[in-house]
Formats: structure tokens, C-alpha cells, sequence
């Protein structure tokens, strides 16, 4: 029976068009191995315990074959890092400069040496709340959580807790890499001609986006269970955040107000913003979803309003018809971004 070993990969995508990428990424990936677990929106996991043997490769040079292949075939920059385990392959990748690869020998020996001095922070699962709480006990590096007692741990953080993230510092991680593919999404996106500072086409940028994914998931009779939204920045960061909707939906109002509740979470005062993107998640049928009833006349009101404005839309196209607050005339470059048939 092979060794398990794990990598990985983390794929730079474009503004656009990352969604068509992503899918073609993780057919190549299984050209190495069958075993591939999509991480979305950006990433996999792949087990090549097995493949090691195939292609007659070191971890690391099957890492590399990876990077060439996505680069040569894709045109795409992945980083790699990989371990024994999936933890191990998440933390190396974390510390892998774009395009570079990591990869820790699957030893005991070559385990403890890349977790024991990395800070306590980096560790697979402990949060900031949960990295600040042992700090304040003075644990400050994965080595002196391996090294505290059991019963001390789950003292400071809990039972489960205490005894899951005691497991980790020793390197264990019983996860296994599961087939699976993403589940089916659409997104779209705009962007500013210039850094925009001003909250207010923030915020207008945000509605216009819920708009345009609403009117697309009705057409496609589609509902959606998440939301995630992504900040790009001037200086070519970003910053991604995911809800759970209440009940899964396609209405316009309720996607607006939990992409509102996205954007406030990241308190933008004056950052300066070149762009969002707005992506709904967990697709599934209209039919198959179940709408709480209120006794609240402008819900009602609201979703016959949308019906009309569909219709509209449908016959006179996608700008026949806007929400009041994008009155104004509009400052930025919207991108509709759709995934593959």
C-alpha cells in the first residue's frame, strides 16, 4: 500500500476568465491522479501516493510536472506545497511565494522541523481568537503547543478543541483527499477606472452586481445558498468574504442585503477599491427551493416589481431597466463572468 502524500495547489487566476480556468485546472490535475478534491474558488487538493510510483517522480518533481503542465497547457501560475497530510500541504502552500513550490518531506523527522517553530498563528484551524488565547498563556509557536500536556490544552481551549488543535501540532491530520468537484456558481464583476474611495459607489457597485446576478439565476430558474464577495485593491490584494443566505434565493432584495452585509463586514472606509466581484454559490433549482412566507405587503411588492423589470430586461435587454440608487450615471466597467456548459 502506497504512502499518502499530499499537494497543494493553488492557482493565480485572472480577473478574467478565472471561472473558465479553474474547471480546465482540475481536469489536468486529474491526468496526475484521480484522487482530486476542488477547493473553490482557487485551489485543490490532490493525493499522489499512488501516482509517485506511475510517474516514477520524487513529491517534489511531480509537483513540478504539475506547474509546468498548468503554465505550458493553461497558461496559468500555480504555487504547490505539499506533506503528508492535508494540513501539512495547506501550510506549506501558505508559506510558497507565487509560482514557487514547497514541499516537506513526508517523515516524522522533516514533519516536526517545519511545524515546531512556525508561529502558533499558522497553525491549521487555530483561528485569531483561538491564536490570541494561547498566546496570552505564552504558547506562542506550534512546537510549545506540541510540548504543553494534553489536559492543559483542552483546559485552556476546550475539550474538542483543546484535543484536535493538540493532534495537529504533532502533525496528525486523518483527513482524507475526497473526489469531489466544485458545486456550480456564476459571478460577476466590476471594475473602476481609478482607485474608488467613496462608499457611496461602493455600495452601488455592490447593488449592481446582486442585480445582475439575480436577473441571470431567474432566467436560469436557478436559486443560490451563498454569496461571496471579493475586494480587489489598488496595491493588487484582495479580500474575500462568504455568507449563508437564509434560505436559498434568487430575489434580488435579499441578495443585495446580504452583499451589503459582505461589504460592511470589511469597514472600506478609505480603502482605495479597484474593483469587486460578486460570486453566488451552492446553484440549485428554483423548484427545489422553499420561500418563507411573511406578512410583509413590500416583500410581495418587491417580487412582482422584479417579475416586471424581468420582462422588460428580456425584451429590451439587461439595461432596460435599474434599481433608483444606480441612477447616476455609472463610473465603472462591469464583467460578466459565466462558468463553462
Amino acid at each position: 500500500m502506497h504512502q499518502p502524500y499530499v499537494l497543494r495547489v493553488h492557482a493565480h487566476l485572472p480577473d478574467h476568465p478565472g471561472a473558465e480556468l479553474y474547471p480546465q485546472l482540475l481536469d489536468l490535475l486529474e491526468t496526475i491522479t484521480p484522487t482530486v478534491q476542488a477547493l473553490q474558488p482557487d485551489a485543490a487538493d490532490i493525493e499522489i501516493g499512488s501516482a509517485l510510483r506511475f510517474f516514477d517522480r520524487t513529491p517534489y518533481e511531480l509537483a513540478q510536472l504539475v506547474r509546468l503542465r498548468a503554465l505550458a497547457l493553461l497558461g496559468l501560475n500555480v504555487s504547490i506545497g505539499g506533506g503528508r497530510s492535508r494540513m501539512i500541504a495547506a501550510m506549506a502552500a501558505d508559506t510558497t511565494a507565487p509560482g514557487a513550490l514547497t514541499c516537506i518531506d513526508a517523515t516524522d523527522t522533516a514533519t516536526r522541523a517545519f511545524l515546531r517553530p512556525r508561529p502558533i498563528a499558522a497553525l491549521y484551524g487555530a483561528g485569531p481568537a483561538t491564536a490570541a488565547t494561547l498566546v496570552r498563556y505564552g504558547i506562542t509557536t506550534i512546537g510549545q503547543l506540541a510540548d504543553t500536556p494534553l489536559l492543559t490544552s483542552q483546559k485552556i481551549l476546550g475539550t474538542a478543541t483543546g484535543r484536535l488543535l493538540h493532534e495537529r501540532a504533532h502533525g496528525l491530520d486523518p483527513r482524507p483527499v475526497l473526489r469531489q468537484q466544485p458545486e456550480q456558481s456564476c459571478s460577476a464583476g466590476i471594475d473602476f477606472p481609478h482607485d474608488e474611495l467613496d462608499p457611496d459607489r461602493h455600495r452601488q457597485a455592490v447593488l449592481h452586481l446582486a442585480e445582475q446576478l439575480g436577473f441571470r439565476m431567474r432566467g436560469e430558474d436557478q436559486v443560490a445558498r451563498r454569496l461571496a464577495l471579493t475586494v480587489r485593491y489598488a496595491d493588487h490584494t484582495s479580500t474575500h468574504r462568504t455568507r449563508t443566505l437564509a434560505e436559498a434565493t434568487n430575489h434580488t432584495v435579499q441578495l443585495a442585503r446580504t452583499a451589503y452585509g459582505l461589504y460592511a463586514m470589511l469597514a472600506l472606509q478609505r480603502a482605495r477599491v479597484r474593483g469587486f466581484a460578486l460570486r453566488a454559490e451552492g446553484l440549485g433549482p428554483a423548484d427545489g427551493a422553499h420561500h418563507q412566507l411573511t406578512f410583509d405587503p413590500s416583500d410581495h411588492k418587491a417580487r412582482l416589481l422584479e417579475a416586471a423589470a424581468d420582462k422588460a430586461r428580456n425584451r429590451f435587454g439587461a439595461a432596460a431597466v435599474r434599481s433608483a440608487a444606480l441612477a447616476r450615471p455609472a463610473v465603472t466597467r462591469s464583467r460578466d463572468v459565466r462558468p463553462p456548459a
